[in-house]
């Protein structure tokens, strides 16, 4: 038997003196590793590793040995170094933060997090989409998740959340349903992350109750231009409960203090092309330049009379109460202030739970959220290995807790002592013990077991039709080619009919634009449950459009710019950027960047073919007559104006621009959304423009010509 040639020692921690040390392998080759300047590399139990670049093997190319731990240790984490993606809100991104509140509600419940003014308490807000997986794209026409996990003084809150304050069903019993029809169709695996396939609308088609949603969903607010300007809404009614258990109830808004924006879809599935990434990127930038989001905490407070009277069904999840009704009373602020420091560790391991409120917040008995309560636990203990999820820093509470659970996967901690059951007689060594501060429900009558819906949720279009007519003719636009285009992706035609003909029990103006669009002939009605109140009066606070936040703050300007380009007013708008709470990123024809007029080198953050205009909310093409004659036959420049011109934004220039325009077949387009940049004196006045985000006469149908004229009214054949 051959010797085996002997294997350099591992140095002792204490005399690793050097950078590196190094290795030898089996063929006689080195390896440098890190010395005493760096970390020691080990084994999870802590045990100094000498070689890692190396498996122990018995000879130079002999069979390696069940005995190198190193190894197995090393592969089998590897090999489980994935736990199972959530089953929705897979495509997920979070950040640390703080809630602060700023209106006592001690007055209708004893939640301590809702009693001191000016108290700043933790808080982690994981955003999400809902039917693509984790390596899908940021800007899927979807529903965002809004969730929020307070870590409360009497354990944690979560209020878990979405961007839109109703949902597709009423019943928890067709989550299931819901989501395998949305999800890829089984047989084929896709469409990945997209509604626009026959199973999710043949379900919806079959589902009036969805309709309301589906307004929303086919919207603006389901293509969100960032989630920093986006809302979040608690969807379901909750109660507050003061402390003499006497009950309130409580819808939760938060609302973005940067206002509400989109974009169109065409700029949707441009964006996913240029960047699948650019909501988390988008985030990530604006925390790590100081520019921390913030949403208020407003919340629709209302008894058991305002319920009684309302029109709908407080309990119904696919119902809201509109803020002129019942207007939403601000009560707080959330400021997202710190990047997490692992993404798996927090933003994948966060674990949400409806049913994790502190006392003096309780349940209603809206019937989705009751099964949510249900399902979220046992999500969970799936996804994370077993009952001691909590057990991980993201989710553990801040405050004092204890209890007797104990052992079982990946148990952390457990009862210390003898005592690990209630009650004992143990006195003060036996441990917690239950008390009256803690979690109590408001009791209310209870009727015979049965599988019903109760007559008051069978309304399925009036709030669908209230919402549709609350949006200007440009949002209303955007929501007839929304189902246009996800129609056109069905290929069973009674499928697509049969969804037109819930149309036109919202509004027929809506129904007869996507009958035109489809080219069919519109059906009869769907025969409804309830007739559609047609007398609900339009809502501003449910239109995007109707309430602009009015100012560029946390927006982003893209400067084209080339060679030889007017310092002063690249200076210029640099400043007034600043000035308006904007980002400035510069686009070049070569990322190294552009030579300015005077010598100086402005680095550029995109190449032109990889920065389109739609990566930004406004664009200016800042260019030498030298630079635009280059840039006139170049594709990335022309798409670059096309596409800003076409999805309506302010577009700045200067003079030698022109040429582009007159390339692009923009020549004799130029409107009040083109402003011509002479001189430095013009930044201000440009960005002061460009506080409206989009210049929306440019896009058809949103004019006030247009919009006095409604769309071709639908027939249905008899």
């Amino acid at each position: 038997m051959a010797k085996a040639k002997p294997q350099p020692r591992a140095a002792s921690r204490a005399a690793l003196s050097s950078s590196y040390a190094e290795t030898q392998g089996p063929g006689g080759e080195t390896h440098q590793t890190a010395g005493a300047t760096g970390a020691i590399l080990t084994t999870a139990q802590g045990i100094p590793v000498a070689d890692d670049q190396n498996s122990l093997r018995a000879g130079a190319r002999g069979p390696a040995l069940l005995e190198d731990f190193h190894l197995r240790e090393k592969l089998f984490h590897f090999d489980h170094e994935r736990i199972p993606e959530r089953v929705v809100h897979a495509r997920g991104y979070g950040a640390h933060g703080f809630f602060e509140l700023t209106d006592s509600l001690s007055d209708v419940t004893r939640a301590d997090v809702f009693h001191r003014e000016g108290e700043r308490t933790p808080a982690f807000v994981r955003f999400s989409t809902v039917a693509g997986s984790k390596g899908s794209a940021d800007l899927a026409r979807d529903v965002r998740g809004f969730a929020v996990k307070i870590y409360t003084k009497e354990g944690n809150w979560d209020l878990v959340g979405n961007n839109i304050p109703v949902f597709f069903i009423q019943d928890a019993i067709k989550f299931p349903d819901l989501i395998h029809s949305v999800k890829p169709e089984p047989d084929r695996g896709f469409p990945q992350a997209a509604s626009a396939h026959t199973n999710f609308w043949d379900f919806i088609s079959l589902t009036p109750e969805s309709m309301h949603m589906i307004m929303w969903v086919m919207s603006d607010r389901a293509i969100p231009r960032s989630l920093r300007f986006m809302e979040g809404f608690g969807v379901h009614t909750f109660r507050f409960l003061d402390k003499k258990d006497r009950s309130t109830f409580v819808k939760f808004h938060w609302k973005p203090k940067l206002g509400l924006q989109s974009v169109v879809w065409n700029e949707a599935v441009k964006i996913n092309g240029a960047d699948p990434d650019f909501h988390r990127r988008d985030l990530w930038d604006a925390i790590s330049t100081g520019n921390f989001p913030e949403w208020e905490l407003g919340v629709q407070v209302f008894d058991q009379k305002f319920a009684d009277r309302f029109v709908f069904d407080v309990l119904d999840p696919t119902k809201l109460i509109p803020e002129e009704e019942l207007p939403v009373r601000i009560v707080g602020r959330l400021v997202l202030n710190r990047l997490v420091d692992n993404f798996f560790a927090e933003t994948e391991q966060v674990a949400f739970c409806t049913q994790n409120v502190p006392p003096g917040i309780d349940f209603s008995n809206d019937p989705l959220l009751q099964g949510r309560n249900f399902s979220y636990l046992d999500t969970q203990i799936k996804r994370l290995g077993g009952p001691n999820f909590t057990h991980i820093p993201i989710n553990a509470p801040k405050c004092p807790f204890a209890h007797f659970q104990q052992d079982g996967h990946m148990a952390m901690r457990n009862p210390v002592g003898r005592v690990n059951y209630e009650p004992n007689s143990w006195g003060q060594d036996g441990g917690p013990r239950e008390h009256p501060v803690g979690t109590s429900s408001f009791a209310e009558d209870t009727g015979p077991k049965q599988r019903l819906r109760p007559d008051s949720f069978a309304d399925h279009y009036s709030q669908a039709r209230q919402f549709f007519i609350s949006q200007t003719a440009g949002e209303q636009k955007h929501i007839a080619d929304a189902l246009v285009f996800e129609l056109s992706k069905v290929e069973r035609p009674d499928v697509r009919a049969r969804v037109v003909s819930h149309l036109l029990n919202i509004d027929d103006g809506l129904a007869g634009a996507v009958c035109d669009g489809l080219g069919i002939e519109p059906p009869e009605p769907a025969k409804a449950a309830r007739p559609t109140n047609r007398k609900l009066q339009p809502s501003d606070a449910l239109s995007i459009l109707k309430r602009p936040p009015g100012a560029f703050t946390g927006r982003k300007l893209g400067i084209l710019l080339t060679d030889g380009a007017d310092i002063a007013l690249y200076d210029a708008l640099v400043s007034a950027t600043k000035r308006a709470g904007g980002a400035v990123e510069v686009i070049a024809p070569k990322i190294s960047g552009a030579k300015l007029i005077d010598g100086t080198i402005v680095p550029a953050q995109q190449k032109i073919d990889g920065g389109p205009s739609v990566l930004y909310d406004a664009v200016v093409l800042l260019f030498s007559p030298e630079g635009a004659d280059a840039l006139k036959t170049d594709k990335a420049a022309q798409d670059f104006l096309s596409d800003a011109f076409a999805h309506c934004k302010f577009i700045g220039y200067t003079g030698p621009a022109a040429v582009l325009f007159d390339v692009t077949g923009l020549g004799d387009k130029f409107d009040d959304g083109c402003i011509e940049l002479k001189s430095k004196r013009d930044a201000g006045a440009f960005l002061n423009t460009c506080r409206a985000l989009r210049f929306w006469d440019r896009e058809p149908g949103t004019k006030a010509k247009d919009a006095a004229a409604p769309p071709k009214k639908a027939k249905p054949k008899k």
